[in-house]
């Protein structure tokens, strides 16, 4: 889908830490359109979390992006620190130095979230600041710092967060992803000098990992398609949005769930 020109451009894509993910989907399909990546993981989060962590996942992502011919660096971020935004960026200049990534991050995609499932009354302050230091204040922060440093041709660079629309016992994740949209759809407008896009991307439920059975089969009823979303059909999108010819898209929030009711 992407034309760019030698030498490959690099994304940065947050949220890699599974093979499974939405993130992993993403990076393959932006290394088969031609870009290098760098990208993001945090193994504390995935080994809290139900599904666990899994051994190996970065080396993994790792070979298959390199199979694909992309030059690509994983790093380690929590982003809970609002030190690591910078932090992240200095650690792509570094490692993806000389040919790769010469021009510096073209493309911003982020993955990355804490979620954990609660409610108005069952929600901790611990879990409510957390939800937000991860999905919105790391949001804005990799955002300022993808614009200071963003040196690509006007017009290439693009901007991506990955959104949901989860409220009733999902309260912090869904109230801090609508905080993400509003960030993120900001950037259109405060980085039209530079010709940067940037938009808001909703996969609906893709299962991850993380739906029962009972959750599998109750989504796929009321999906027209009768099935699932997978880490791919969000890929698809985002690489379109990051090619050429998604330029025109802009400042929007773009549902991809299948037309789920």
């Amino acid at each position: 889908m992407t034309t760019f020109p030698a030498p490959r451009p690099l994304a940065l894509i947050t949220g890699v830490g599974r093979t499974v993910g939405i993130g992993a989907g993403i990076a393959d399909r932006l290394a088969a359109s031609g870009w290098d990546i760098a990208f993001t993981y945090w193994t504390p989060y995935d080994a809290r979390m139900s599904w666990g962590a899994e051994p190996g996942a970065t080396e993994a992502i790792a070979r298959s992006l390199a199979a694909r011919g992309a030059a690509n660096t994983a790093i380690e971020a929590d982003l809970a620190d609002p030190d690591t935004p910078a932090h992240v960026f200095d650690e792509v200049e570094r490692r993806m130095g000389g040919d790769a990534g010469a021009a510096g991050v073209t493309a911003l995609v982020m993955c990355h979230c804490e979620s954990v499932d609660s409610g108005l009354f069952d929600t901790t302050l611990e879990s409510f600041d957390r939800h937000f230091a991860v999905n919105a204040r790391a949001t804005w922060l990799l955002i300022r710092e993808f614009g200071r440093r963003f040196t690509s041709p006007p017009g290439t660079g693009r901007i991506i967060g990955l959104t949901s629309d989860h409220t009733v016992g999902n309260l912090p994740y869904g109230a801090s992803k609508g905080a993400l949209d509003r960030i993120t759809l900001a950037a259109a407008r405060e980085l039209a000098h530079l010709g940067v896009t940037a938009n808001v991307v909703n996969p609906g439920p893709v299962d991850t990992g993380w739906m029962s059975q009972e959750a599998r089969e109750n989504i796929a009823r009321h999906t027209p398609l009768a099935r699932l979303g997978t880490p791919q059909d969000t890929a698809h999108l985002v690489d379109f949005l990051c090619s050429e010819e998604g330029q025109w898209v802009n400042g929007q929030l773009l549902m991809s769930n299948g037309g789920l009711a």
